[in-house]
């Protein structure tokens, strides 16, 4: 049993280096920065007997994809978003700026003969961080997952994206409570965010 494991595992290392051989022979690298624009809705999922809140996620932001592209039709990254949103949410008015960021693998398949890109990311981490509010509460969001669904458009080395995004954040800490709510540090594992996006997106796709 032992040996079949080492077997199965040397077999799939080389069947990966293999890939990655190929994918540099027959595609290459590229690295593609990005300037977005996203706007979402939101909704806080409190424990009983509170009820849930709504919200609101806009603004721009930035990101980049470096990764590997297969004879011209596939293409295999990692892709990190960054953004500064307004955030809004219906529990005690809340209002402020917000910094956001999330990293998510993705897999794409693309057409280069009319320029059209197809694309799905597992969004496996992420944090939401608006800033305190006009009553002094500050609450972060963190631990996100889900998935991101997109289409581009590529001309030369400009293409033009539009995103889908579903994003829950697992966890909400308290880093000021106002004096009134819970003490800085205060962390809910019962406090979910979830995130429904579009986004569109101009990107600049560059082979290296």
């Amino acid at each position: 049993m032992k040996l079949s494991r080492s077997l199965l595992l040397a077999i799939a290392c080389s069947t990966w280096l293999s890939s990655t051989a190929l994918a540099v022979s027959s595609g290459g690298l590229f690295v593609e920065p990005m300037i977005t624009y996203e706007n979402g809705d939101t909704e806080t999922n409190f424990p009983a007997p509170f009820s849930n809140s709504t919200g609101k996620v806009e603004g721009f932001g930035i990101g980049a994809r470096l990764g590997v592209h297969i004879l011209e039709s596939f293409f295999i990254a990692a892709d990190g978003r960054y953004s500064m949103p307004n955030f809004k949410d219906s529990s005690i008015d809340y209002k402020a700026r917000a910094t956001q960021y999330n990293l998510a693998p993705v897999l794409g398949v693309q057409m280069p003969g009319i320029g059209v890109r197809i694309w799905g990311a597992y969004v496996a981490t992420g944090e939401l961080n608006p800033e305190a509010n006009g009553n002094n509460v500050d609450v972060k969001y963190t631990d996100a997952t889900g998935y991101r669904v997109g289409a581009g458009f590529r001309v030369a080395m400009v293409s033009i994206n539009a995103e889908y995004q579903e994003l829950k954040y697992g966890k909400a800490t308290v880093e000021d409570g106002g004096g009134i709510l819970f003490p800085p540090g205060t962390t809910f594992d019962d406090v979910k965010l979830e995130n429904k996006s579009w986004l569109v997106s101009v990107s600049f796709p560059l082979e290296l």
